[in-house]
């Protein structure tokens, strides 16, 4: 737990090395992170899904809504990176995303149905994958090569990043 309530897991720190128990464990949490935000969100109301997680930050909504958006990007990201050889991949600007409408005000059970549907495709294939699969890579635009390994932890901690967001700010508001 940090202390930092924009790190409310910590900072990412990417792996040195990613052991068969790791990847089983950052699977799970991938696996787990569509019903921990389920939980993280469930009984708020409107004036509490617009409330920012901390003073400048998105809302619960946005980082509801966040959330799909990135995981499916990542998803996607990771079908080019085993269908094709360190393929360039499309960058996105998630911050002006998440100031399009349906992000700023778009019900709650749109992006948590969709996070549910990408999420069990995506562990589907990742749970396909031989070993060697995982050391298959991808190209960012800004930050260059990286493995499905890497991006597996990567993301592990992504969806638990963004529910601590909302669960530390449910607990400071005490709702």
């Amino acid at each position: 737990m940090s202390e930092d309530i924009r790190y409310p897991v910590g900072v990412y720190t990417k792996p040195v090395k990613i052991s068969p128990a790791d990847r089983e464990r950052f699977i799970e949490e991938i696996a787990a992170a569509p019903g921990n935000l389920r939980k993280a969100v469930a009984g708020l109301n409107d004036a509490r899904l617009d409330t920012p997680y901390r003073e400048g930050g998105w809302t619960v909504r946005q980082v509801l809504h966040h959330l799909p958006d990135s995981h499916m990007n990542a998803y996607i990201r990771f079908k080019f990176a085993l269908t094709l050889d360190d393929p360039l991949i499309q960058a996105y600007e998630e911050a002006l995303w998440a100031e399009l409408p349906e992000a700023k005000s778009g019900p709650p059970e749109i992006s948590l149905a969709l996070l549910d549907a990408i999420h069990n495709r995506w562990v589907a294939a990742i749970r396909s994958l031989p070993p060697g699969g995982f050391a298959r890579r991808y190209r960012h635009p800004a930050s260059g090569l990286t493995s499905l390994d890497e991006q597996l932890a990567n993301y592990a901690w992504h969806g638990r990043h963004h529910v601590g967001h909302i669960t530390a700010l449910r607990r400071r508001m005490g709702w």
